[in-house]
């Protein structure tokens, strides 16, 4: 028995709109940052209990750092390195640094508030404050793959460079001289109000812990 061609139309229309409702929704879900773009907002909580939203920075230039203590990559960098790079762009007050992390509790990097401020004097780190999303829901926004990952907003709200942090991938200190600075370029392009390039760089490190 033949389908009547009003059923068979109707139910035609009502595969095209489930394929076009899939498609809109991993559209959503995938969605990447853009530089040029409005970064995308975020609300956080720091290793002191207080909470930031993206929009409270606005009129200041601020670093996105995506960390993880354990990891090779971010011990190699913070020898002194992201330190020193902390320091350099924490000096003025129109500057911000967070030191993101995305670590699931019970996954490696994972840490409380109280630990996170240990490693920061410890290591005589300067970001201008150490913040947790457990949930992932930030990282996955920013679409940060690795520890360290890096981000700079500017004081519109608009990401101008996202990537890794310089051009050698590796664990090794000795390296970091050696390497184009990709993210530290970008910042201080960003501080003087020129072209950021590159502008989108590939991120290196351990995998984020999600």
């Amino acid at each position: 028995m033949r389908t009547p061609p009003v059923q068979a139309t109707n139910r035609l229309l009502s595969r095209v709109c489930l394929i076009a409702g899939l498609s809109l929704s991993s559209a959503m879900v995938f969605a990447m940052p853009q530089v040029g773009q409005p970064a995308p907002d975020f609300t956080v909580v720091d290793s002191q209990g207080k909470q930031h939203q993206l929009k409270d920075f606005a009129g200041k230039t601020v670093v996105l750092e995506w960390t993880n203590d354990q990891c090779p990559f971010v011990v190699k960098h913070y020898s002194g390195n992201m330190q020193a790079l902390q320091g350099e762009f924490t000096a003025k007050a129109d500057q911000v640094w967070l030191s993101v992390i995305s670590s699931a509790p019970g996954k490696q990097g994972h840490v409380s508030g109280a630990k996170a401020d240990e490693l920061t004097q410890s290591r005589n780190a300067k970001p201008t404050a150490v913040v947790f999303d457990e949930s992932g829901v930030v990282g996955k926004a920013y679409d940060a793959k690795t520890t360290p990952h890096m981000y700079v907003i500017d004081k519109n709200g608009v990401l101008q460079y996202m990537g890794g942090i310089d051009s050698i991938p590796t664990a090794k200190v000795e390296d970091i001289a050696k390497a184009t600075p990709y993210f530290a370029n970008a910042m201080r392009a960003v501080l003087a109000g020129t072209a950021v390039n590159p502008a989108v760089t590939k991120p290196y490190g351990c995998s984020i812990k999600y």
